[in-house]
């Protein structure tokens, strides 16, 4: 199913179903006490279904969860986007629940198992992540876990979705969405009452931690480089990441931006090799900034390296310049400096954690367009908060970058 049929399916069947199965939920919750009682976190399962770099803005605050409450982690997440989770293998793969979400029927026969494997599983706790999804809520409602944990609009209209969450938080669209994910561990933990998070959130709660990459892997991606471009020995790697999901689509860079970056960069410096990175279905797409680009140096090579490989070749690698997407939070689990180009999102709220990431962002007046309150999605067709951004800045910033690191 495409997004906005998702989103659809979200607010017209969503809404009723959360409206018609709210008193059932407030009986349950009144005979289980589940609004009184601390929320068991022995056997506590995350939902994040469409967000692959959300699972890793996410792995702080499930690993705070675990530590402080020797707590058993589960997840359930549309399967195309699973590999994320395995970056950081917080989470073991007999403890993940993969959701098919290609066809709406695979979908209901997918949630129906999912309840029979939350009762196999017994789940004591359930953290919803999404923002306001209503179909999220009801996955938590079915579960049968006594303690739903979720974002709350509080005071704030719309973004209705019932009493399902009985343990809720106040989301605050002003602080970064890890620092929201956190305050959700500190509610299940019992360190504040009412939904507003009045627990401070450090830094040092928001350290992510650092994929383990075998030599082995390490020695195989180079191998894989010297495929795609035999030539290649000791020549600094730079990454461009063209593309962007079609959730937004609007987060894209313009390709001759791309290709106008490439070329100079390729002109001011001898001892750099681009590899154009994508899935297979993005290839023609990339292929057409790599024909613009027009360098022997330039590769494209979209489909080339499996998901798996792709943490590997980010450790191997000395920039990636990409459009705010997943692989800019998948590389946030190495030491790649990563330069992220924000349009319709912003970094404020969704700057790869690390350490290692800097946004470009105009913040024009309307920006951000895309929130939580409109389920991220806007009709803006003009996009002046991305095509705005201009090459001459993000050479500059890229050759200094560069030059720092004594390539040439």
């Amino acid at each position: 199913m495409t997004v906005n049929t998702m989103r659809i399916i979200d607010r017209w069947a969503g809404i009723p179903l959360c409206f018609i199965l709210s008193p059932f939920c407030w009986l349950a919750d009144l005979l289980r006490s589940a609004k009184t009682k601390k929320p068991d976190t022995g056997r506590t399962l995350f939902i994040e279904l469409s967000e692959m770099g959300s699972a890793i803005i996410a792995d702080p605050a499930m690993r705070k969860l675990q530590l402080e409450a020797n707590a058993e982690l589960f997840f359930v997440i549309f399967k195309k986007n699973y590999k994320s989770l395995e970056i950081l293998r917080t989470i073991p793969e007999k403890n993940v629940f993969k959701m098919n979400a290609d066809n709406f029927l695979p979908l209901v026969a997918d949630v129906v198992r999912f309840l029979f494997w939350c009762r196999r599983k017994k789940i004591s706790t359930v953290i919803d992540l999404e923002l306001f999804s209503r179909f999220t809520a009801l996955l938590a409602f079915f579960s049968g876990a006594r303690s739903r944990v979720g974002f709350t609009s509080l005071h704030d209209e719309g973004l209705y979705r019932g009493n399902l969450v009985n343990k809720p938080v106040r989301y605050n669209p002003h602080v970064h969405i890890a620092v929201n994910f956190v305050s959700l561990i500190n509610k299940a933990l019992g360190l504040f009452d009412n939904a507003y998070a009045t627990v401070p959130v450090p830094a040092e709660e928001l350290w992510l931690a650092r994929a383990d990459i075998p030599a082995s892997a390490t020695e195989n991606i180079k191998g894989k480089i010297r495929l795609l471009y035999p030539e290649w020995e000791k020549e600094a790697i730079v990454l461009l990441n063209v593309n962007a999901s079609d959730m937004l689509p609007q987060r894209r860079w313009p390709q001759e931006n791309f290709a106008t970056t490439g070329r100079q960069l390729l002109k001011q410096f001898q001892n750099i090799i681009i590899i154009m990175i994508g899935s297979p279905a993005e290839k023609d797409y990339v292929q057409q900034v790599t024909e613009m680009i027009g360098d022997k140096r330039c590769i494209n090579s979209s489909g080339f390296f499996s998901f798996d490989e792709l943490v590997p070749l980010y450790s191997v690698s000395n920039l990636m310049l990409t459009n705010d997407s997943g692989p800019a939070h998948f590389a946030s689990v190495t030491d790649l400096k990563v330069f992220v180009l924000f349009g319709p999102e912003t970094p404020h709220l969704y700057l790869p954690l690390g350490g290692n990431a800097e946004p470009f962002y105009l913040g024009l007046p309307c920006s951000p367009c895309v929130s939580a309150a409109n389920h991220r999605k806007t009709s803006c067709t003009e996009r002046p908060c991305i095509t705005g951004i201009s090459p001459v800045i993000v050479l500059g910033r890229l050759n200094n970058y560069l030059s720092g690191q004594n390539i040439s």
